[in-house]
């Protein structure tokens, strides 16, 4: 469904989609470059550093970056009981050079409730309700966890897998961005396809 509604053109290094998740929410707050979105102070330091340009590889500056994720335990926000305040989840503007970045956690794997008719599926097949370590983007996931190839979601796409280094691998970024030289490092260059080439690939589509 989602490669349908939303085709990439090939060739230009657009970003893939991936499932939303049920755990997205409209009341993340704004926040200024380097802040950190996570308060679980038991979570990996991770400092996250992206840029967003369209397909001709321009800046995409003001763009809104929604980002969410769970704490160390495997449990977003919105899952505890007397939830009121967001946590593990923001959203965050793009400078003129189309960058952002900001402070998080390291993700980790968890499962999803087998209650449900999916968690009952799963059980009845043999399978596991984990997902693997995933920050949402829509979302970014981290190469080497156990659950890589076997996502119960089939949220994970090759493109969309990441390499989690650490800050003291690139010379003066704990510096520049005011973080420990041993906070693990999430970088990633998005590609956005605009309104005018996904209408245009849609229709192309369509006639084929």
């Amino acid at each position: 469904v989602d490669s349908l509604d939303h085709p990439k053109p090939h060739g230009t290094g657009a970003t893939e989609g991936t499932v939303l998740g049920p755990f997205h929410t409209h009341e993340a707050r704004d926040v200024p470059h380097g802040e950190m979105i996570s308060r679980d102070g038991e979570g990996e330091p991770m400092l996250v550093v992206g840029t967003v340009k369209n397909t001709r590889g321009e800046a995409i500056s003001g763009c809104k970056v929604y980002v969410w994720e769970t704490d160390s335990k495997g449990f977003y926000d919105v899952q505890y009981e007397g939830y009121e305040n967001p946590d593990g989840r923001a959203v965050v503007r793009s400078d003129e050079a189309g960058g952002f970045y900001f402070r998080a956690i390291v993700p980790v794997p968890y499962p999803f409730p087998g209650d449900g008719p999916v968690g009952r599926l799963l059980t009845t097949l043999g399978r596991h309700r984990y997902r693997p370590s995933h920050f949402h983007f829509m979302a970014l996931y981290l190469r080497g966890d156990p659950f890589e190839r076997s996502d119960a979601v089939f949220g994970v796409k090759k493109s969309l897998i990441v390499d989690l280094g650490t800050v003291s691998d690139v010379d003066g970024l704990a510096e520049k961005y005011g973080v420990e030289p041993s906070t693990r490092l999430l970088t990633y260059d998005f590609v956005l396809v605009s309104e005018e080439e996904v209408k245009a690939l849609r229709e192309s589509k369509a006639r084929e």
